[in-house]
Order: C-alpha cells, then sequence, then structure tokens
C-alpha cells in the first residue's frame, strides 16, 4: 500500500512540475522554438539535476546509518572484558549497550525513510530527461516535424502501440531478473555459511570464510549486471532496427513504467524495512514469529529499494542516449541497404538478447547449479 499510495502522489508531482513548465512554455516561446513544451520539460529535468547535492547527501544517510549499526555489531564490543570501565576512564560517561543498539536501530529505520525520499528525485531525472531525448529522436525521424510523418506517433500506426507495450515488458523483466540475481546470491551465501561456518562457542567467523562469503555475493552481482546489461544493450539494437516508430514507443513506455515501478519499489521496500525496526524497537518483539515475518518482508524490501528501484535510472537513461545513436544507425542502414537486412539484424540482436534474458532469470535460479 504504501509503494501504491507513494507511486500515485510522487507520480501526479511529477505531472503537476511538468504542467507548469508547459504553462511557461505558452507564454510566447513559441515565436523562439519549434517545441517549446518540450524545451520546459527539459528545465524541469535540469531542476532536478540541480537537486544533485542535495540527493547524494539524503541518499548517503541511509548507507551510513546502516552501516554504523553494521560496524558496532561486528566490534563485538559487549564481550571484551572491562570494556565498560576503559570507556569511563577514556570518555568520561557510562555505557549503556541496551540503549546504543536501539539507538543505532532507529537511526537505521530514519536511513531507509531517508533513501525512500531520496530515489523518486533520481528516477524523475531519468524520466523528465528521458522526455527531452525522446524528442530529438522524434524530431529526427519525423524530418523536422513534417505532418504527415508525425501521424506515425499515434496509436493507430500499430508498430508504435506495440513498443508502447513492449516497454512495460521490458521494465518489469528487469525488476526480476535484478531482484533474481540478489535473491540468488544471498541464498548462495547462507548455503555456503551452514555447511562451512561453525560459530559455537566462537563470536565471529574466520577472515578466509568471511572473504568466501564476499566472494560469493561479489560473484552473484557480476553475473546479474553481465546478463541485465548485455540483455539491454541487445533489446534497443534489437527495437531500434526494427521499426524507428515502434523504437519510440519503446522508450515512452519504459519512461513511463519505469517511473512508477520504481517509485513503488523504493518505498514499498522502505515500508518493509522499517516494519522490522518497528517490531524491534518500538515492540520488542525481537525473537517472535512476528518478528520472523517482518524478516521475510525484508528480504524482499531489501531488493526493492536497495537494487531494482534505484537501477532503474541508469536503464532509462541508457537505454534513451544509446537508442539515439542506435535508431540514427538503423534509419541510414535502411535508406542505404534496404529493411530487409535491418530486419535480419533486429531478429539476430532479439535472439541474443532472449538468450541473456533467460540466463538472468532461469539460468540464475536457486534451484540451478
Amino acid at each position: 500500500m504504501a509503494g501504491n499510495f507513494s507511486a500515485f502522489w510522487l507520480g501526479l508531482t511529477i505531472v503537476a512540475l511538468m504542467g507548469i513548465g508547459y504553462g511557461v512554455s505558452t507564454l510566447g516561446l513559441g515565436a523562439l522554438m519549434v517545441a517549446p513544451a518540450v524545451f520546459a520539460f527539459g528545465l524541469v529535468a535540469f531542476g532536478f539535476l540541480g537537486m544533485g547535492p542535495v540527493t547524494i547527501a539524503v541518499d548517503s544517510y541511509g548507507p551510513v546509518t546502516d552501516n554504523a549499526q553494521s560496524v558496532y555489531e561486528l566490534s563485538v564490543l559487549e564481550t571484551i572484558p572491562g570494556i565498560e570501565a576503559q570507556i569511563k576512564k577514556d570518555y568520561g560517561f557510562d555505557v549503556d549497550f541496551g540503549r546504543a543498539k536501539e539507538l543505532l536501530e532507529e537511526n537505521d529505520g530514519a536511513g531507509n525513510t531517508f533513501k525512500a525520499t531520496a530515489k523518486p528525485v533520481l528516477i524523475g531525472t531519468a524520466v523528465v530527461g528521458a522526455t527531452t531525448m525522446i524528442f530529438s529522436i522524434i524530431m529526427l525521424l519525423t524530418e523536422g516535424l513534417r505532418p504527415e510523418l508525425l501521424r506515425n506517433l499515434s496509436i493507430m500506426h500499430p508498430p508504435f502501440l506495440l513498443g508502447l507495450v513492449s516497454g512495460g515488458a521490458v521494465i518489469y523483466w528487469f525488476t526480476g531478473a535484478s531482484m533474481q540475481a540478489v535473491s540468488t546470491g544471498a541464498y548462495r551465501a547462507v548455503e555456503f555459511i551452514k555447511a562451512n561456518i561453525k560459530l559455537e562457542g566462537v563470536t565471529k567467523a574466520s577472515v578466509s570464510d568471511s572473504k568466501k562469503v564476499v566472494e560469493i555475493c561479489t560473484q552473484y552481482a557480476q553475473r546479474g549486471m553481465f546478463n541485465i546489461f548485455l540483455t539491454v544493450f541487445f533489446i534497443t539494437l534489437a527495437f531500434a532496427f526494427f521499426e524507428p516508430y515502434f523504437f519510440i514507443g519503446y522508450l515512452i513506455s519504459i519512461a513511463l513504467f519505469g517511473l512508477y515501478q520504481a517509485i513503488f519499489m523504493a518505498n514499498a521496500g522502505g515500508a518493509w524495512d522499517n516494519a522490522k525496526k518497528i517490531v524491534e524497537v518500538e515492540l520488542k518483539e525481537k525473537g517472535t514469529p512476528l518478528h520472523a515475518a517482518t524478516v521475510v518482508g525484508d528480504t524482499v524490501g531489501d531488493p526493492f529499494k536497495d537494487t531494482s528501484s534505484v537501477a532503474m535510472n541508469p536503464v532509462i537513461k541508457f537505454t534513451t542516449l544509446f537508442g539515439l545513436l542506435a535508431v540514427e544507425l538503423a534509419v541510414k542502414l535502411t535508406t542505404e541497404a534496404g529493411a530487409g537486412l535491418s530486419h535480419a539484424l533486429a531478429a539476430v540482436f532479439f535472439a541474443v538478447a532472449l538468450v541473456f534474458v533467460w540466463r538472468s532469470f532461469y539460468g540464475m535460479r536457486i534451484g540451478s547449479a
């Protein structure tokens, strides 16, 4: 619910900002440029980018608080003999480890909220910026907005409509593939820990075992990145070479679907994470079945907010920027060699993309070796 309502309100907020830009564009800018509304949308995107320092600061707060809690837990301060007296001697105060844990938990919850606040700004820059980039592609294809070519930018033109549908499919594949990589990597790490790390009678694992766990997580992160990037790369080429107006519909679709999916996942993930904090800090129910349920929710919330949602930003930007070059190359090739060669290349690129789609999900499933 938190993710859905946040997508509703933040979506309307972005519409309002772009609407204000459109209103300003009607105040005489038409005499100076061909498409004043697109120029105004570009200024909105520039405004989002102008918030970069604030966004970086807000988004960095979450990892700092999260790592502060981890550093405290890994330091095992409480087990050091005479540590309370040593802290009293060196720093002049009595330490309360229980209260310290509570403060770190509360601060981590605040960090989750901060991260959920910053991520929609990042996706907003991608979506609003993509609007202006898509217009440059439209200018190229319509040869300066010729009316007879502009008619292809309509749902009455079947390739354009099919492109709108395809963009949504790719966005949902991406969110699933990125979460699959996280889930499988975590599962493999847990398998290794259960099989090789015995903590009976000790407070922490050996350095070599810890490095192996980090290695497993890194390997699955890299495998997921490799499959996802190559899928996005080849599917962009395939759609650009298939039909230019199909590709425009595709770009518009991934921007719109990506906007709402990213906002939903960022806030829903933060809500799942903070639900665990509430149970631990406010309800004092740590170790209960209720707490176990919120831990399960957190395993979904973390890849939601920290992987899939935030990675939507570079995916949209890369697809739009690379697509501008790809569609120009495709149009030139079609003009010189005919549509047959372009369609053949599109089929090859799409087949390669499907291979990496399969690898990103079926090849990364927990049941596979």
